[in-house]
């Protein structure tokens, strides 16, 4: 009780100078007041009957207010996976006053999603949540319910649509080659100019861009210009959105905090708000444009179908004009951060570790040659490159957490009883460097995801790997996601090769977010294998 009065009371005493009171005794009264409510609270929660039989869920005591934030405050996925090692698969911590279940295992985590996924496919209801899309985004939106999964489907339908529709302007096979292929040559010509000019410099920041532009494509028809403002103020806007949502929002675990003042929670709806104003903008003018004759975007999709569906069987799906705002938003945000430092990490393991890179080369120089562009088509070709990618994904376990689950009815899991809206964090990170399914995990080392004989992908190992959830709520850009990663990969590595430069420190400590990245890195170096004759 003396250390969360000690920290309660620092908190509160900034708080208070922001706003003009410095009164020690207030401070104290409001520390004080935040300890007793916790405890309260704490000690109603354990009161609760639990159904004959079966037990809470273990885990490790906390402080008042406070809970178990100071042992989880640095690296938290590291943190929690110590814990489990101590008190199990199924674990309970709390984080300020909220209780919070905590998953580990794959066989635990593929129970709760996909076997038992209707009892935890909710999503708690945080206060942050109420501000990404109005509360109404599919992907954080605690709703589960009937419509919610009409459009849900309707949206995959969407994205799906414009990623694998014919390109009726080139030569690729889809739209998202058709993107992608122009996006990644961009790249290649931008790395080579780099290199010409001798210029240190950092892939990810020309990566995002190229990203966001394929996104863009699909979602809006446009494809932007790399230095247009109006695209590098939407890159700054995913930016913003993943270093303020990794820093947390105390409201959500405190709800008592949500009354008072938070600089991080009013940038954080100021970016939400920027974001929605820009989206809006495009889907008024798709609206202005719009001829169902001619279909040019996902945006044109989904007013296509709000105007069809008016009424009769269908009438769930019928989508507002503000909800149509609300998909395309989840529809950009399944797969711009991810795709990007997905690509980002790629490259850096690369770049250390050449006898790989040398690997993906010759399955590369092998299979496509030097006449044309990867396509989609090759990746059952290239085991090699597709073991590579999967391996990326284990050994950086870049998403650590999936977005929060939520219990929709109480239930048991493993014996232990799991109330009704328990919030639920699912740690990818500890299945993916989990000893029991892999040996070394910490050995960067692809040739784990391939049959004895090297010629495939085994799919039983790549089912072990989380980097986009499962069941209910799996991730809805992740087919498109994977499939991005893999041609803008193959594209770069077929003309070039990464290394870094000798005798520079470089430092892959994942730094923990939302999307864990690595320490901003200038010492990448480029080498251009042979000049690309343009494909037919």
């Amino acid at each position: 009780m003396a250390l969360c009065l000690s920290v309660m009371l620092k908190a509160a005493m900034g708080l208070l100078e922001s706003l003009g009171a410095v009164s020690a005794t207030e401070v104290l009264l409001v520390a004080a007041a935040f300890c007793l409510v916790s405890v309260v609270l704490q000690w109603l929660q354990q009161q609760q009957p639990v159904p004959s039989g079966l037990r809470r869920p273990p885990g490790p005591r906390g402080y008042p207010v406070l809970g178990n934030v100071l042992e989880l405050r640095k690296d938290t996925h590291l943190a929690l996976t110590r814990l489990s090692r101590r008190y199990g698969d199924v674990m309970q911590v709390r984080i300020g006053t909220r209780p919070v279940l905590v998953l580990s295992g794959l066989d635990t985590i593929r129970q709760a999603l996909v076997k038992q996924g209707e009892d935890f496919m909710g999503r708690p209801d945080l206060h942050s949540f109420h501000y990404i899309s109005n509360g109404q985004s599919l992907a954080f939106s605690p709703d589960s319910g009937e419509v919610w999964k009409a459009r849900r489907k309707l949206a995959q339908s969407a994205l799906k649509s414009f990623s694998v529709a014919p390109s009726p302007t080139s030569s690729s096979s889809c739209l998202l080659e058709e993107h992608v292929s122009q996006e990644a040559e961009y790249l290649v010509s931008k790395f080579l100019q780099l290199m010409e000019e001798k210029k240190r410099f950092e892939p990810y920041r020309y990566l995002v861009v190229s990203v966001a532009n394929v996104i863009c494509a699909m979602c809006f028809g446009k494809r932007y210009e790399h230095e247009d403002q109006e695209l590098l103020n939407l890159v700054d806007l995913g930016s913003e959105f993943g270093e303020v949502a990794a820093g947390g929002h105390p409201a959500d675990f405190i709800p008592a905090l949500r009354y008072l003042p938070s600089r991080t929670m009013a940038v954080f709806k100021d970016i939400n708000r920027r974001f929605n104003n820009f989206v809006q903008k495009i889907v008024q003018e798709h609206y202005r444009t719009f001829d169902k004759e001619h279909i040019r975007d996902i945006t044109d999709s989904l007013i296509g179908h709000c105007q069809e569906k008016s009424g009769g069987e269908d009438a769930h799906v019928q989508l507002s004009d503000e909800k149509i705002i609300h998909i395309v938003n989840d529809l950009f945000g399944a797969g711009f951060d991810t795709v990007t430092t997905g690509l980002s990490w790629s490259l850096m393991y690369v770049a250390l570790y050449p006898d790989v890179q040398k690997k993906i080369h010759e399955e590369l120089d092998r299979v496509i040659g030097r006449e044309r562009r990867p396509r989609l088509s090759d990746r059952g070709m290239l085991p090699y490159t597709e073991s590579f990618i999967l391996e990326m994904f284990r050994h950086s376990s870049f998403v650590p957490f999936t977005i929060p689950h939520s219990t929709t009815k109480a239930t048991v899991l493993n014996g232990y009883y799991i109330p009704k809206d328990t919030c639920v964090f699912i740690n990818q990170w500890q299945v993916n460097h989990d000893e029991k399914l892999w040996k070394d995990p910490s050995a960067f080392r692809p040739e784990r995801f391939l049959t004895p004989t090297g010629t495939e992908v085994s799919k039983t190992e790549s089912e072990k790997v989380l980097s986009f959830g499962l069941g209910k709520r799996r991730c809805l850009g992740e087919v498109i996601g994977r499939w991005e990663i893999f041609l803008f990969l193959t594209t770069m590595l077929q003309q070039l090769h990464f290394s870094l430069r000798p005798g520079e420190p470089v430092d892959i400590t994942p730094q923990y977010g939302l999307t864990m990245k690595y320490k901003k890195c200038e010492a990448f170096q480029i080498q251009q294998r042979f000049p690309m004759k343009s494909s037919p």
